[in-house]
C-alpha cells in the first residue's frame, strides 16, 4: 500500500510531488527546505535553516509511522560548503546515535537564493532495533 504526505506547499502542487511517500516499510522524503507558510525560516543562518528542515522531515516521518531512528540515509545539499559545521551540528542533534549514512555536497543554487540547505531522507520503518 502507498501512503503519501503533503505539507501543502505550492511547490508540491505545482511540480506534482509529495513531501514523503511510504511503500511497505520504506519511506522516501523529498528534498526539503526551510520554508513554512511561504517564508524561509532562519534567514541567513545555516544552523537554523537546517533545524527547520529537519523538523519538517521528522513531522513527515511521524505522519507515516516513523521517527529519526528509522532514517538510514540523508542527502544534504548546501550552497556554501564552508558552513558544513553548522549544518552538520543540526543534523547530529536530530539523529544522534542512530547516525544514518549521509552525504553533503555543495550545489550552485537552490530554488530560492535565500535557501542555504536542502535535505532528502530515506527511512526503513521498524529496523532501528535490528
Amino acid at each position: 500500500m502507498r501512503q503519501q504526505v503533503s505539507t501543502g506547499s505550492a511547490w508540491e502542487r505545482h511540480v506534482g510531488y509529495s513531501r514523503a511517500v511510504r511503500v511497505g516499510d520504506t519511506i522516501h522524503v523529498a528534498g526539503t527546505t526551510a520554508v513554512r507558510d511561504g517564508a524561509v525560516v532562519g534567514g541567513g543562518d545555516a544552523y537554523l535553516q537546517t533545524k527547520a528542515v529537519l523538523e519538517i522531515i521528522v513531522a513527515a516521518l511521524a505522519e507515516l509511522g516513523a521517527s529519526p531512528v528509522d532514517v538510514v540515509r540523508t542527502r544534504i545539499f548546501v550552497t556554501d560548503i564552508t558552513r558544513w559545521e553548522e549544518i552538520g551540528r543540526a543534523h547530529g542533534e536530530v539523529f544522534g546515535a542512530s547516525r544514518p549514512a549521509a552525504t553533503m555536497v555543495q550545489v550552485s543554487a537552490l530554488i530560492d537564493p535565500v535557501l542555504l540547505v536542502e535535505i532528502e531522507a530515506d527511512a526503513v520503518v521498524g529496523q532501528a532495533g535490528s
